[in-house]
Parts: structure tokens; C-alpha cells; sequence
């Protein structure tokens, strides 16, 4: 990354830490010395001024009890903060909500001067869930998807009463976003770069796709997902699993909380990524099946737009990396429109490839998320 922003990252996190860590200590709390959530490719998943807010680890002191403490330092920050605890709150109280899941104890919740603070329960795991038998991972997955799916706001008082806290997606909004997503990535790529036509026409090829298919995507909207659905955003206790991230459920296409994990596990385990296919393809109707594929087609251009907007942001070996990553992804949403396997020789030179170009810091801080 380029050392402006890394620098300026850095300061940040130092100030917010220096200026918290007083109040923290009034209110019982200290905070650990190694801090993995905010080292590595962090700075340029959380860009200052853009939703400033910090994750670190900490203990209460008069259990020494571990803990996780979330300070927002900005409007984007706070309001992130603040969302996430309200849509904890309001699942709980939503009467169509059959399967509520299971959340981090809220321990505090404070405002300052400086900004708002939020305290949770350490859920600990004794063995991370990408560590876990394949049939673990699937009966998990699988339950927690279902769990998602029987919160359907079906009526027009299940919308009232989700409006205002929950995002709402349709099959319009899918469409909209992804064209957002094309262009911008459109606009980013080098016209000198060789690969740089044929990532365009897989690109059209996929909002071509989206729109084509635009019914079967509204006829399973509605529903409770989780857009960031991926074992950093949860663990499992005593056979339960934990959300940690409340503010990226919101309500639209049910299969756009599969299509996120099945997405992330091309890399982690495709062998799970191919189960969960298997098991829409034979035990659901054809569209279901279809509404996935949508799902993970969307998903992919978002993915590549993410990186997209790192090549402005980098240099070195974090440049390249956004290179081989953009191309990594692009080659899949290829392979998935044209319902063809992705080579594993392709995953596992890409995979060498970033872990090549990873920080030392990044692969520290990788260690922590799953």
C-alpha cells in the first residue's frame, strides 16, 4: 500500500487508542498489547474518514475476562456501531423471527465526546470452524442458512416493521449495484493491460445474466441474510454459533448469504463450497438453484470492484497482489457463468502467488479471522 495511507492509518489507530484507553480503564477495561484486527491489509479495508472504527482486544479487569471492544471515532464509525446494536435488538423482538440467533453478550455501551464505545463478550472456540470435519462445517453452514430463511418478511407489517433498521434489497437494486460495480471497474482497468477486453466482455456476460434472470431473483427476496457470511464473522461455542457482525444482515435474496461463503471457500475448502451446490441442486427446485448462481455472479462483481479500488491505493507488492486478485476473480465468475469447474492448478497457483505477496503483518492478523 502506498505509505501515506499506511502512515496515516497508523496515527489513527495509535491517537484512538491513546485517547480511549483512560476511559476504558475508568470503566474497568484495559486493553491487550498486540492488537492482529488493525495491522496488515487493514488500513485499506477501513480508509479514515470512510466509517472510521476500530476492533481490539481487550479484558475486564475485575473478571480478567477477555473482550472485544469496538470504538467509532467518526459519523460512519458511530452509525455502524450504533446499526449493529440496534439489529441485534430488533431480531430478538421481530414476532416472525422463528430462529433468533445467538450473539456476544453486550457487556457496555457508552458515549463520549470522542466518540461511542461498545463492549462484547469474547466468544472462545476451541477449534476454528475452517479446522472442523467437513460434515461439521456443512451440518453448521447449512443450519445457521435455514435459520436465515424462516425469517421471511412475507407481509406488508413484517416491512413496517423492519423498514428504517434493516437495508431492503430487490432484484432492481441487485441490478442497479452491479452495473455500479461494472462501471467502476470499467473505469479502473488499463485499456493497455492484454486482459483487460476479455475481463469486460466476462463482465457484461454477467450483468447480461443478472438482468435476464431478474424474476427469479425477486421470487426468493424478502428474506433475513447475512451478506458477510464468513468465519470471521462468527464462532462456535459448546455446538453453538455466535454471530459477531449484526450489521451486515439485512434483508433481500436468500441466497446472498450462501453465495458469500460458498464464494470464500473456492479458497478455503472447496470441497464444502461443492457440498452446499450439490445439496440446492438436489433437494431444491431448479430456480433455487438459480438464484444462487445469481447471487454468487453479483457477489463476483462486487469482490472485483473491492480489489478494483485498491490499485489506485497501492504499491509494491500490495499492487501487484490487487492484480492477481482481480484476475483470480474475474477467471471464476467466468467458470460459474459458464457452469464449469475452476481448475484447482488455477486456486492453488493463485493462493501460492498471494501468500508470496501477503505481509508478514496480514498473514499475522489472517491467523485471527477464521
Amino acid at each position: 500500500m502506498t505509505i501515506d495511507i499506511q502512515k496515516k492509518w497508523e496515527e489513527y489507530t495509535a491517537r484512538t487508542i491513546s485517547e480511549f484507553t483512560p476511559l476504558l480503564a475508568k470503566l474497568g477495561y484495559e486493553l491487550d498489547t498486540e492488537q492482529p484486527h488493525i495491522i496488515g491489509e487493514r488500513s485499506l479495508t477501513r480508509p479514515i474518514k470512510s466509517g472510521s472504527k476500530l476492533v481490539l482486544l481487550g479484558k475486564r479487569k475485575s473478571k480478567e475476562t477477555k473482550v472485544i471492544i469496538k470504538i467509532g471515532t467518526d459519523e460512519g464509525g458511530i452509525h455502524e456501531i450504533e446499526q449493529e446494536r440496534e439489529r441485534r435488538v430488533a431480531l430478538a423482538l421481530l414476532p416472525f423471527a422463528y430462529d433468533v440467533f445467538r450473539m456476544p453478550k453486550e457487556l457496555l455501551f457508552t458515549k463520549s465526546q470522542n466518540g461511542v464505545i461498545a463492549i462484547t463478550e469474547y466468544i472462545e472456540q476451541e477449534i476454528p470452524f475452517i479446522k472442523q470435519p467437513l460434515k461439521k462445517q456443512f451440518s453448521v453452514a447449512l443450519d445457521a442458512f435455514k435459520a436465515q430463511e424462516n425469517i421471511n418478511a412475507s407481509t406488508y407489517e413484517h416491512h413496517k416493521l423492519i423498514h428504517g433498521t434493516f437495508e431492503e434489497m430487490n432484484a432492481k437494486k441487485y441490478l442497479n449495484t452491479a452495473e455500479q460495480y461494472v462501471n467502476e471497474i470499467k473505469q479502473a482497468l488499463s485499456q493497455k493491460d492484454s486482459h483487460a477486453e476479455h475481463f469486460t466482455n466476462t463482465l457484461d456476460n454477467a450483468l447480461d445474466f443478472i438482468n435476464t434472470h431478474q424474476k427469479t431473483i425477486e421470487q426468493y427476496c424478502d428474506f433475513l441474510t447475512h451478506w458477510d457470511f464468513t468465519p470471521q464473522n462468527f464462532r462456535i461455542r459448546d455446538d453453538t454459533l455466535y454471530i459477531l457482525d449484526n450489521a451486515s444482515f439485512r434483508f433481500g435474496n436468500k441466497y446472498e448469504g450462501w453465495a458469500r461463503f460458498i464464494n470464500f471457500m473456492v479458497l478455503y475448502n472447496p470441497s464444502l463450497a461443492e457440498a452446499l451446490i450439490t445439496y440446492v441442486k438436489l433437494n431444491r427446485a431448479p430456480e433455487e438453484l438459480m438464484s444462487l448462481k445469481l447471487m454468487r455472479i453479483y457477489r463476483f462483481t462486487e469482490l472485483v470492484r473491492y480489489y478494483v479500488n485498491w490499485l489506485q491505493k497501492t504499491n509494491g507488492n500490495l499492487h501487484l497482489l490487487a492484480i492477481a486478485r482481480i484476475t483470480f476473480w474475474i477467471n471464476v465468475l467466468e467458470n460459474v457463468l459458464n457452469d464449469t469447474d475452476i481448475p484447482t492448478e488455477i486456486i492453488e497457483e493463485y493462493k501460492k502467488t498471494r501468500d508470496t505477496l501477503r505481509s508478514t503483518d496480514e498473514k499475522k492478523r489472517q491467523q485471527t479471522l477464521h
